[in-house]
């Protein structure tokens, strides 16, 4: 049974106890993936790659039948260019050991997964891994399924599981958490204006007011 915390400070995501894993972002899964525009979610794991980056956080990437299905996308492999996908024949995730064992290797408990597709290779591990005492987070715009429905009743199952639903900005805002961590505030920036969309731009046209305020301060 689920351990996780549904309420109160310790529900909320740290770059400390998270461990993220990425699943089957391949050609295949894009090519039927209709619930969302197929360049939003590419947009959106790649935001969510780089912020693991950012954050220093665990990040397992996995694919299956990679000679048929593809390689994972490029522009994940580009953040993690020395790390090889674990490629499986298993539909679920949580049923190969590999990526179970390399999950438990960091010895964290808060499981962030996105995956293609929604219904099956998300919700599959999500809901297995929940039962086995991970806390799952399941990033929804960062997943996808066949259709909407079939992306909204694998939402609607996990969360009947005990996981949790949530964004990729929201995860980054969890693993921020304050300003004062200023160490991160260039890298979350940089990603923000990537990948962020009107909230990128918003953050962009902030900086410059500052900028300016700063620069009339001065003269």
């Amino acid at each position: 049974m689920s351990t996780q915390n549904k309420a109160g400070l310790d529900a909320l995501l740290t770059p400390e106890e998270s461990v993220l894993v990425l699943i089957d972002h391949q050609p295949f899964q894009f090519a039927n993936l209709n619930s969302h525009e197929p360049t939003m979610i590419v947009n959106n794991v790649v935001g969510l790659a780089k912020a693991a980056r950012v954050y220093d956080v665990p990040t397992i990437l996995t694919t299956v039948l990679e000679e048929r299905g593809g390689l994972i996308i490029q522009g994940i492999q580009d953040v993690f260019p020395d790390q090889k996908p674990i490629d499986r024949t298993f539909i679920n995730t949580w049923q190969d050991r590999r990526v179970v064992d390399a999950v438990k290797a960091t010895g964290r408990k808060k499981l962030i997964l996105a995956g293609l597709w929604t219904e099956i290779c998300l919700a599959m591990p999500a809901i297995q891994a929940a039962g086995e005492g991970y806390e799952v987070y399941a990033v929804t715009d960062a997943s996808g399924g066949v259709s909407a429905e079939a992306h909204d009743m694998a939402v609607r199952r996990m969360v009947q599981a005990g996981v949790v639903p949530i964004t990729w900005l929201a995860v980054m805002g969890e693993w921020q958490r304050d300003w004062a961590r200023e160490e991160t505030i260039p890298g979350a920036a940089e990603v923000q204006a990537q990948h962020g969309g009107a909230t990128g731009v918003a953050f962009a046209w902030e900086t410059q007011l500052l900028a300016a305020g700063r620069a009339g301060s001065a003269g």
